[in-house]
């Protein structure tokens, strides 16, 4: 949409207006209006950096088996701490993956999770040991861990819906390859119109725009080089 277009145009040193960039392109429906906390937002607001924010999604692969996705997800920065891929998830699984997603005592204050059976007493107890207090969502309320369920739409419409998914292994370097362009190239809204792992603004003086593809040209990044 044109605030994305206009974030990259931003970041290689153009200087354009969101309104004319919308002029060019196909209008879109309004979105339904979604519900919301006040009060939960502001724990958002005033907590950001000190949230980690996990939650699974499903993927079928080519031969129909099902894939289960581990997002563990930095909301301050939008960053994907960490993720992993299993066919067969458990507890103790699960609670493996936070040991792996925050050693040597680098876990955050809060965890922010829904409510799957998942995340049982083994879990739970494992939350505890690494010095984190569980934030669970009321039921039937996504909207309450809004920045892992906005990923996972972006995996969804980015990637997953444009690949046919072999196998574990297949799935995990999708995932690797998508989150390298996520991290370094794709600007967010939220972010002040630049990436995770930030970007220098590049003046029109370095060079032509050069075109760098992800995950076969799936995707682009850009940036300037010198002729």
């Amino acid at each position: 949409g044109a605030p994305r277009i206009r974030a990259e145009l931003k970041l290689l040193g153009y200087r354009v207006a969101e309104a004319a960039i919308a002029k060019y392109l196909p209008s879109k429906p309004p979105r339904p209006r979604k519900p919301s906390s006040p009060s939960w937002r502001t724990f958002w607001k005033n907590h950001l950096s000190e949230i980690a924010a996990i939650d699974f999604f499903v993927v079928p692969t080519a031969t129909f088996r099902l894939l289960y996705v581990f997002l563990v997800l930095s909301p301050d920065r939008r960053r994907v701490a960490y993720f992993n891929v299993t066919a067969n998830p458990s507890a103790q699984w699960t609670a493996q993956q936070l040991v792996e997603a925050f050693p040597f005592d680098s876990a955050p204050k809060y965890l922010v999770r829904d409510n799957d059976r998942i995340y049982g007493e083994l879990f739970r107890r494992r939350v505890r040991n690494l010095g984190m207090q569980e934030l669970p969502n009321a039921p039937r309320s996504p909207w309450r861990n809004p920045y892992v369920e906005r990923l996972i739409g972006t995996l969804r419409r980015e990637l997953l819906d444009h690949v046919l998914v072999l196998n574990e292994r297949h799935l995990k370097r999708l995932l690797t390859d998508y989150f390298v362009y996520y991290h370094t190239a794709r600007p967010h809204q939220s972010l002040d119109d630049n990436a995770p792992v930030p970007r220098e603004i590049e003046p029109s003086e370095r060079g032509p725009v050069v075109s760098t593809p992800y995950l076969g040209g799936l995707h682009h990044g850009y940036s300037r080089r010198a002729a």
